[in-house]
């Protein structure tokens, strides 16, 4: 059974910086890609980043694109997301998500940990 565990969320300041981490447990991930999404009130879920876990190719929406970096580590089953310069609008919970196969637009994870919070205050 794959378990994704997050954790790294909290308080932080317009212009800050916060590093997520999801600890992934269950199997092996090799041909498998991983990935964030975003959920804040009144808004859609969204998709921020993903990161194929064999090949590290990364892949990310719009708004993450230069403000936020996804990474993973291989001998810790974790990945990562470092986020910088946040925003107000950056405000949501965090959800870690996987699927096996390779990335493609519109992907559809079938995993999902229990989300952490981020909250930028202005």
């Amino acid at each position: 059974q794959v378990q994704l565990v997050e954790s790294g969320g909290g308080l932080v300041q317009v212009g800050g910086s916060l590093r997520l981490s999801c600890s992934a447990s269950g199997r092996t991930f090799s041909g498998w890609t991983m990935g964030w999404f975003r959920h804040s009130p009144g808004k859609e879920r969204e998709f921020v980043a993903a990161i194929a876990w064999s090949a590290g190719t990364v892949f990310y929406s719009g708004f993450a694109e230069g403000r936020f970096t996804i990474s993973r580590d291989k001998a810790q089953n974790t990945v990562y997301l470092e986020m910088n310069s946040l925003k107000p609008e950056d405000t949501a919970v965090y959800y870690c998500a996987a699927r096996s196969g390779g990335y493609v637009l519109g992907w559809s994870p079938n995993y999902w940990g229990q989300g952490t919070q981020v909250t930028v205050s202005s």
